[in-house]
């Protein structure tokens, strides 16, 4: 057997060795965590708070809305952004571009 066989052969016991260690630590870790999970019946990152729904009573049509609330459309009867701004133009500090 050559010097680079023998190297090789053992090279190859010590990473099978070594990969089997790591699996079973990794194993015990994450059993471990998913007992610790299951014993407090919570998951483990808290949901983010919602704001409280409000009611709308202002609305400025602009180029960041998304779209046009329901009481815009029935006091105005447009339900477009483009056509509400075509009619009384942009908010206030606003131009009519991207509207």
């Amino acid at each position: 057997m050559s010097i680079d066989a023998i190297i090789r052969q053992t090279a190859d016991r010590v990473v099978s060795r070594v990969a089997a260690a790591i699996a079973r630590q990794v194993g015990d870790l994450v059993q471990e965590g998913l007992e610790r999970e299951l014993a407090t019946g919570t998951r483990s990152r808290p949901r983010a708070a919602r704001r409280p729904r409000t009611e709308i009573t202002r609305w400025v049509a602009d180029s960041r809305a998304r779209r046009v609330p329901n009481f815009v459309i029935e006091a105005t009867g447009l339900d477009t952004k483009k056509r509400i701004v075509a009619k009384y133009g942009p908010g206030p500090g606003r131009t009519s571009r991207g509207a």
